[in-house]
């Protein structure tokens, strides 16, 4: 049945069931099957392993999102990158391998990026859609270059692989590449360990190292980004966005998402003066991609990009693997806007895709076979409080606790109840303080098999966290402060 829309005003300390809110959950009339774990509205892959997801191409009419993908998982290593098509970045579907692992006697073809080659620099012609990846063997990483002749549907290895050699360091890896129009060249951002290092090429094939930027505390970066964006929409006020996924242990936190604001300029990147941000405040996202529609005018790109990342964690990914539908998902598509509203230094404002909401209320998730699933917006009164609210995601398998405190502006999430994993990292909370120009009061959540995203409806905040509530059966709010907190609204 279709998700049905509903209102309810919840006292604190109340229940109330998601079923209304949720897709149905019962076997097909005859069917032999049991119900399926798999996420009915984060992409997955068609079985096996999927990981860092990479940046998506629009060609023909449709979005091609690219993505690492085991074949052979649990029984086999290596990577190739696998496709997935959407025309409105809501609904994926899976379309085939576009790059094979170990094509080449390069190795197995991880994480880096596609472009579409207006000025035809590296040789294929005007238009071609080419690739840069990193490919291993023997321990050593090494960038290589794809090229496409069906639209970025299949890439073949370009001929003088690999087009930059290692310079002799265990980490140098996921190339993000970005055409500079007015340098008229390339310009490359790589990962290399507790540094990002640049380098620039007018083909694609040569490449000539610029600079880099180093950070500490953060253990090993990857899958870095780097792009402009327009401060408030505002066309005239512009800033660089250096982006790169990051291991939060000594914040406590998960690995996930940080990013620097700054400029760009002499080929160096210059942190603006204040610490890196998390763009994602919960446990789960990791090698976060981001990119802008093309068809949209070079303004609206500026002002608008859009997002996802992985939705899991390297410390517990291998012992989450088999006991739920663990092929591994992405994260729902955010879009994101830089906005001086929030805080003292610019934030990345996320919020997902209108179209998301569409889906929740169309017929789409209708399937019986899907595993319970729901959207829902809560209001939540803090006016007066005196203690921290909880509220409680409830399901038959897991929950997950969202802690909001009045006096310190802060929100946490954690994972209660779960068989397993039982690693470090799987039981932290994960706090973040609202910023000052940020509301605590209006949150929305998008539940799903494997996973539970919370947006302040501002774009303040999000919480992206890898958990199988199993069936979502109920939400309580619980609090400990003199004034009731109430839920003014929960609609599906």
């Amino acid at each position: 049945m279709p998700a049905v829309r509903r209102r309810a005003v919840l006292a604190a300390g109340g229940a109330v069931s998601l079923a209304a809110c949720t897709a149905s959950n019962e076997r097909p009339p005859g069917g032999d099957l049991p119900v399926t774990r798999r996420p009915a509205y984060h992409l997955t892959p068609p079985a096996h392993w999927m990981n860092d997801p990479q940046r998506p191409l629009f060609r023909d009419g449709q979005w091609h999102l690219y993505y690492l993908y085991n074949a052979d998982f649990p029984h086999g290593n290596g990577t190739a990158w696998a496709r997935a098509v959407s025309v409105d970045m809501v609904t994926w579907r899976p379309a085939g391998v576009a790059i094979p692992k170990y094509v080449d006697a390069w190795g197995d073809i991880e994480s880096g990026s596609a472009v579409v080659d207006e000025q035809g620099t590296a040789g294929f012609g005007a238009g071609a859609v080419v690739a840069l990846a990193t490919q291993q063997v023997d321990g050593v990483q090494r960038q290589s270059l794809f090229v496409s002749r069906d639209g970025g549907r299949t890439f073949d290895p370009a001929p003088g692989n690999p087009v930059l050699g290692n310079p002799g360091t265990a980490d140098f890896r996921d190339p993000k590449v970005v055409y500079d129009a007015v340098g008229e060249r390339w310009v490359m951002v790589l990962a290399e360990g507790q540094r990002l290092g640049f380098y620039a090429s007018t083909d694609l094939r040569e490449w000539t190292y610029l600079s880099d930027f180093t950070t500490s505390d953060l253990g090993l970066l990857e899958c870095p980004d780097l792009f402009e964006m327009s401060l408030d929409a505002d066309p005239d006020s512009r800033v660089w966005v250096l982006l790169a996924s990051a291991n939060g242990a000594a914040e406590g936190r998960t690995t996930g998402t940080v990013y620097w604001t700054g400029t760009w300029a002499a080929d160096t990147f210059v942190a603006d003066d204040h610490p890196h941000r998390w763009l994602d405040a919960g446990p789960d996202l990791y090698a976060t991609v981001t990119w802008s529609d093309p068809r949209d005018p070079e303004d609206a790109q500026r002002a608008r990009r859009y997002a996802l990342g992985w939705l899991n964690g390297w410390a517990y990914a291998a012992e989450r693997s088999g006991t739920e539908w663990q092929g591994g998902s992405q994260s729902v598509v955010r879009e994101i806007e830089l906005v001086s509203h929030l805080a003292d230094a610019p934030v990345l404002a996320s919020r997902p895709l209108s179209a998301l909401s569409d889906l929740m209320t169309g017929p789409a998730l209708s399937d019986p076979t899907r595993p319970g699933t729901a959207s829902f917006h809560v209001e939540v009164d803090l006016e007066g409080a005196t203690a921290p609210v909880e509220l409680t995601l409830r399901g038959d398998a897991a929950a997950l606790v969202v802690r909001a405190d009045p006096g310190t502006r802060e929100i946490g999430v954690h994972r209660v109840g779960v068989r397993v994993p039982h690693d470090e990292a799987w039981e932290l909370e994960h706090v973040s303080r609202v910023p000052d120009g940020g509301s605590m009061s209006r949150w929305g959540v998008w539940v799903d098999a494997g996973s539970v995203e919370i947006f302040l409806e501002d774009g303040s905040l999000s919480f992206s966290t890898a958990v199988d509530l199993g069936d979502p059966a109920s939400l309580t709010v619980e609090h400990a402060g003199v004034t009731a907190a109430t839920v003014r609204s929960l609609s599906s």
